[in-house]
């Protein structure tokens, strides 16, 4: 058993059962792999994201950046433009692929704790009217804001763009269908909400678009067309090596999640554990960064104490030897911390950590 719990964005603590998954090796050759794991998971994904079958899913190895890049650069054509929703670190990441990329972009650059304004977005798509595509980032986990995802998704269809949400923090954890809010292609990883571990990412992607994408891709190995291409034709295959004992975990957590009650029931977990985890941090003297309305389930920042004994080092130690792991802050103009409550992360959790947080204010001793 683990010693501490993970109280991030991810990797996130995850059951005995996803564990237990990984200690079997496994040949990718065979069915029941390739159909009984893989394609499974591919049809569970587009369940997940939509009721409508206009969607397939593609598995990439690599992180969750990875799944990005894959999709940015197969997607994105050279004649065409992208549309940056930057409010924090995560959208300052697609600018920075983008621009790796060579892909033309243009980056609407906000505070960290602003919300997109969709008066200044519509001004941008009707001052360059060769954008083609938008992206933007649905949980920051920068701060823990939500962004809002319906009224860009609306935007998009209204000016015929391809919208790209990136939802690495969100899916499977908060309730979403595609086609209602008009995302076109969504990109998430193993060891987020539906609680697997790291080693590879998704993309959701219509199939209209996907059909069209053939010699793009501005890599090789992340080559979202041929990687989905032979998905397709090969029943599950990967192109290249898959990581097998993490794609058996992610089978294994997605059953879970559907033992759980899909994905309202853990949403419903999710909000508890944040409801308590704030109410329990204002009780002990901490401030949230961002305003309780913009708040989301996932992670939540919280200010440092302003006293002179306080260094985040020795808290954060003093927290890991109780059995909690949280995070640094990512703020570039305020002094925060992160705590995270996704994972295999309930009620009585998020109490045991506000007893510890209590114990481990050693600033306090000073005044």
């Amino acid at each position: 058993m683990n010693e501490y719990l993970l109280l991030t964005p991810g990797p996130l603590s995850t059951s005995g059962t996803v564990k237990q998954a990984m200690l079997k090796d496994w040949c990718t050759w065979d069915d029941d792999y390739n159909i009984e794991i893989v394609e499974a998971i591919r049809t569970k994904l587009t369940a997940l994201a939509s009721n409508t079958d206009d969607f397939t899913s593609v598995l990439m190895q690599g992180s969750g950046t990875a799944s990005v890049e894959s999709a940015l650069g197969s997607l994105i054509k050279n004649t065409d433009k992208l549309l940056i929703i930057n409010n924090g670190a995560y959208g300052k990441r697609i600018a920075e692929i983008a621009n790796y990329l060579n892909i033309n972009a243009l980056v609407l650059n906000l505070n960290e704790t602003q919300l997109p304004n969709m008066a200044e977005v519509e001004e941008q798509l009707q001052a360059h009217s060769d954008i083609t595509h938008i992206a933007m980032v649905h949980c920051e986990t920068t701060t823990g804001m939500l962004n809002p995802v319906k009224e860009m998704g609306t935007l998009a269809k209204k000016y015929n763009k391809t919208f790209i949400l990136d939802a690495m923090s969100s899916f499977g954890g908060i309730e979403l269908d595609m086609a209602e809010l008009q995302i076109d292609v969504l990109i998430s990883s193993a060891n987020k909400c539906i609680q697997g571990v790291p080693g590879f990412g998704f993309v959701i992607v219509k199939k209209a678009i996907i059909e069209k994408c053939q010699g793009i891709a501005r890599s090789l190995s992340l080559d979202l067309y041929a990687q989905w291409k032979t998905m397709e034709e090969h029943n599950g295959k990967w192109r290249f090596t898959s990581p097998t004992h993490v794609v058996r975990a992610f089978h294994q957590a997605l059953l879970e999640l559907e033992e759980e009650g899909g994905v309202k029931a853990r949403y419903n977990r999710y909000k508890t554990n944040q409801q308590r985890l704030v109410d329990g941090m204002h009780a002990l003297g901490f401030t949230t960064l961002l305003a309780k309305e913009l708040h989301s389930p996932i992670i939540t920042s919280f200010y440092s104490p302003k006293s002179n004994q306080y260094n985040f080092g020795l808290f954060y130690s003093a927290l890991k030897e109780q059995g909690f792991v949280i995070y640094p802050g990512k703020v570039s103009d305020a002094d925060c911390f992160r705590i995270g409550n996704i994972g295999e992360i309930y009620p009585n959790d998020i109490e045991r950590l506000l007893s510890a947080i209590e114990r481990s204010r050693f600033w306090l001793d000073s005044e």
